[in-house]
């Protein structure tokens, strides 16, 4: 999983994430698309692949699936293994409804997929909890500044800055982490970092949370 360089907050363009529940593209797809087809769904796939620009460089969303959304389908299909015939059948549906349902841009099938992520908050710590489709272990970033991500020299590793809160080092589905000694009535930028047994990476999308008074 490669990343690009970004200031967390700002535009985000061309980079391998995983988003949170706040920015899920809520939309799936409930019939296959081919060339001629129009509506809303249309306009759900187009927003999701313009999200990279390695997918879909043009970005146009139109809710007409032309030449260049099958062009974009293609780029989708080959990165992740399937074949690039340009239209969202049976085989490619389930695999696109899955990345968007959980935010997934970028990314392989071969990354753990985050999904379910929540975070309890009170005056002075959050608890952080998510899954993930397969064993993995996990960390937490997060800082009351917005965050840096930056790509490491190894292409599978991120820096990022602000303090890191790990889960323990064995790989499971299911991750729990506490962040203590936080200020009251603050706003905390943080994400979800989950690696498996083999280096494969994803990286949450942004968010925020707010302790109470």
């Amino acid at each position: 999983m490669k990343i690009n360089s970004f200031k967390i907050g700002l535009a985000l363009t061309g980079v391998a994430m995983v988003a949170l529940p706040a920015l899920t593209l809520a939309a799936t797809l409930n019939r296959q698309l081919d060339v001629g087809s129009r509506g809303t769904d249309v306009s759900s796939l187009q927003t999701f692949l313009a999200q990279d620009v390695a997918l879909y460089p043009q970005g146009l969303v139109t809710g007409y699936f032309g030449g260049m959304t099958s062009s974009a389908v293609s780029n989708f299909q080959t990165r992740n293994g399937l074949d690039a015939v340009g239209r969202v059948g049976p085989l490619t549906l389930p695999v696109i409804n899955n990345q968007m349902i959980n935010g997934l841009v970028g990314a392989t099938t071969k990354d753990p997929i985050i999904y379910n992520v929540n975070v309890n908050v009170n005056s002075n710590n959050a608890t952080v909890n998510w899954s993930t489709n397969k064993n993995a272990r996990g960390v937490v970033y997060y800082s009351s500044v917005p965050l840096d991500l930056v790509e490491g020299t190894n292409t599978t590793v991120a820096t990022v800055s602000g303090y890191t809160v790990m889960t323990d080092s064995n790989l499971r589905t299911t991750q729990n982490v506490s962040i203590q000694n936080l200020q009251p009535n603050t706003t905390y930028y943080y994400l979800v970092d989950s690696i498996d047994q083999n280096g494969n990476e994803s990286i949450s999308w942004p968010s925020t949370f707010h302790t109470s008074n």
